[in-house]
């Protein structure tokens, strides 16, 4: 796991500790709703609750003799049990255990996420609403297009957002499931009502087939949705990057006092903690492919997947959190420049109302395409420098068609603006 990205509570979550005391959680479980159905003694499976425990350092000591983690486990387990220990662990094999575990600990992950997901939610409906009015240009390739609004622009952020948590949830959803069902999932020496009545204990649903492990692409599903996630943060941190440059400086991460942002000079403002996001992002992705890949196994099991998940499923859950809280406080502390926003949307002279000129002129029965060259043609000369604006006054095939009050109609920045509420109704700011 990235120890420097974890933050406290996931960082417990895939400690080995509580690994192993999901472990017991998921054994003691099964004791119990084994005697509920009348395998083993209720006086045993009642001694074994009061008794059963280890020393994680006992169990790592036994595993380098037995080099197996349950064995070390159950072993260290074991030495704190009398005769009765011989109903623990009765039955099952090692992943009735440690599926229904991982299932647990990726269950809470995603809690975790959800959380911070939430908390980022609001901070970016927040914006919105604080920056409605707050009028910049929007660009598509890069290029002045026509005039939005920062809340505009947070309210797209904010849909996306909205549609990641609802793909988290459904993640949640599809793992949140345990088996019970032995070695090959036929259930012959474990029944399926103690599975049932286990994953009820567990707040788990049975998974209706198995084999000696839950099919992966559960688990394939949770990376892939976390990679999704991860790509939205990357990609909104992408664009405080781009409106952070020097030339446009519309928006800017938080400096804090003391802050430094070069070795070399002392003048830098970096947007480096999106940038960092941006990379981390890179690292959640590549955990998709041998989630993926895990998805096949060998006949009824195999052990190619055990080791992948043990380096894959913290680190995304882990970096995917820290993500979430960082954005977050990004997007709270980020610095807004309207005056520089107004700057760059006249930058161009009027040019960005090109559109709006071409189709005043087609209302008044001028050809589309004899509108477009015309428009097109007055916005050359304003790529070359020339107030598109007085271009468009002083033009007198303009002139026959849109009055002087109708050609300043057309560069009426509250244009615009008119839908504006729709979106917001329809995102709930």
């Amino acid at each position: 796991m990235i120890e420097r990205y974890a933050l406290p509570e996931m960082r417990e979550l895939w400690s080995l500790q509580h690994k192993y005391d999901t472990w017991l959680r998921v054994e003691l479980a099964v004791v119990a709703a084994q005697a509920e159905v009348g395998r083993i003694p209720a006086a045993d499976a009642e001694a074994i609750a009061r008794h059963a425990r280890f020393e994680l350092a006992r169990a790592l000591e036994i595993e380098q003799t037995t080099r197996h983690d349950m064995l070390g486990f159950v072993g260290a387990v074991l030495e704190n049990l009398g005769p009765e220990g011989r109903f623990f662990h009765f039955g099952i094999t090692s992943y009735d255990v440690e599926d229904p575990a991982l299932s647990l600990q990726l269950c809470r992950a995603l809690d975790l996420i959800l959380a911070e997901l939430d908390a980022l939610i609001e901070a970016v409906r927040e914006r919105a609403r604080e920056h409605k009015y707050t009028v910049m240009i929007g660009r598509t390739h890069g290029i002045h297009a026509e005039p939005i609004t920062l809340g505009f622009k947070l309210a797209v952020w904010l849909a996306e957002f909205l549609r990641n948590r609802e793909r988290v949830v459904r993640a949640r959803e599809n793992i949140a499931w345990g088996k019970i069902s032995g070695a090959v999932g036929t259930h012959a020496n474990i029944p399926p009502a103690v599975e049932a009545l286990v994953c009820a204990k567990l707040g788990l649903q049975p998974a209706p087939a198995s084999t000696q492990i839950l099919q992966r692409d559960r688990h394939a599903e949770v990376l892939f949705t976390l990679a999704l996630l991860s790509a939205s943060i990357e990609k909104y941190a992408t664009e405080i990057r781009n409106l952070q440059r020097t030339e446009i400086r519309e928006l800017e991460e938080g400096f804090a006092k003391g802050q430094r942002g070069s070795s070399a000079m002392p003048h830098k403002r970096n947007p480096s903690v999106c940038e960092q996001l941006s990379g981390l992002a890179r690292v959640v992705r590549g955990n998709v492919i041998p989630a993926l890949e895990n998805v096949v196994t060998w006949h009824e099991r195999d052990l190619a997947n055990s080791s992948v998940e043990r380096v894959i499923i913290p680190d995304s859950t882990t970096l995917v959190h820290y993500q979430l809280r960082t954005f977050s406080r990004i997007v709270r502390e980020m610095t807004v420049y309207p005056e520089n926003m107004a700057a760059n949307l006249e930058q161009m002279h009027g040019l960005v109302f090109s559109q709006q000129v071409m189709l005043a002129l087609a209302q008044k029965g001028v050809s589309r395409e004899e509108a477009y060259q015309l428009s097109q043609q007055l916005a050359m000369q304003g790529w070359e420098g020339k107030d598109f604006r007085q271009a468009t006054r002083q033009n007198e095939a303009v002139r026959r068609y849109l009055s002087v009050e109708e050609i300043e109609r057309c560069f009426d920045v509250q244009y615009h603006l008119q839908h504006l509420e729709h979106t917001f109704q329809a995102l709930g700011i």
